[in-house]
């Protein structure tokens, strides 16, 4: 089985020459730099991960990308692109020409950004993305209806719905309640869910049981092919380790057969994203 994480942050230290933004919040009281998150993949058993740039960094990919460049078998990027900036049409162009760049990663949480969508500000980057075949991770918790109609307008464009649809205000049952939210959108095959950040959702101990029938049922509604494991791993490491968040999918759900599993744990994203990892 080969275990790729869908998600994990890394973040330089904040200096004058490269400063986060105001306000900022890193998930760790340290940075997280690639090296480091390396050597405890290795301790989990995990095989690659994809690269998230944090929020805090601003629109930055540049250090993703050379972890990514550095470790190409190691990491892939999801990147961040400003859909506000008149520039981001063009780059589109050349996006995936970017070594190491998988596709695009984009955060609708704050007001701002979700009038883009709701407003159809976002409109001309559906179809873009659609034309240029960029893969896109999308964390909209409060706009699954939205993103429904985007998925039937544009049934070539790949979505990835992070986290099961889940806020970070969803734990424990509220967890079933976004689950009933994002199954209608497994009607489209061009749309997977990331069952990620699990840990985050329970208040339960390890292995947080009281969440496992809605990750399966959201498993049962996409299939496993478009089922895709994550940890968002800088969220919970004072909760759970990097191995045991493995393991809660590996040994302790009872439901998800071999080849279930090895679908759910790698082979979904590389056939999402196009990415060969070996074992």
């Amino acid at each position: 089985m080969v275990v790729i994480d869908s998600q994990v942050h890394i973040w330089p230290p904040n200096t004058p020459d490269r400063p986060w933004l105001p306000n900022a919040k890193p998930h760790l009281p340290e940075p997280l730099g690639y090296e480091t998150l390396r050597s405890w993949m290795d301790d989990a058993g995990v095989a690659a991960a994809i690269l998230v740039p944090p929020p805090w960094e601003g629109d930055r990919n540049d250090f993703s990308l050379a972890a990514a460049q550095k470790y190409p078998d190691r990491f892939g990027v999801m990147g961040r692109l400003p859909l506000g900036n008149p520039a981001s049409v063009e780059r589109l162009k050349t996006w995936k020409d970017q070594p190491g760049m998988l596709g695009i990663r984009l955060n609708f949480l704050q007001d701002g950004a979700k009038r883009l969508v709701t407003e159809g500000t976002a409109d001309w980057f559906w179809a873009a993305a659609e034309r240029h075949g960029i893969p896109l991770m999308i964390l909209a918790p409060s706009l699954l209806p939205a993103f429904d109609r985007i998925a039937e307008r544009h049934p070539d464009l790949r979505i990835i719905i992070d986290h099961m649809g889940c806020d970070r205000d969803d734990i424990d049952d509220a967890v079933g309640r976004k689950v009933d939210q994002i199954v209608p959108l497994a009607r489209h095959p061009n749309v997977y869910v990331k069952v990620s950040a699990t840990p985050c959702f329970s208040t339960a101990p390890f292995p947080f049981r009281n969440i496992h029938d809605p990750i399966r049922r959201a498993i049962e509604a996409f299939g496993p092919q478009r089922s895709i494991w994550g940890t968002d791993l800088t969220r919970f490491v004072q909760k759970c380790s990097y191995r045991d968040s493995v393991s809660m999918f590996t040994e302790h759900m009872d439901f998800l057969t071999e080849s279930d599993k090895e679908w759910v744990m790698g082979r979904s994203i590389m056939a999402c994203l196009g990415w060969n990892v070996r074992s």
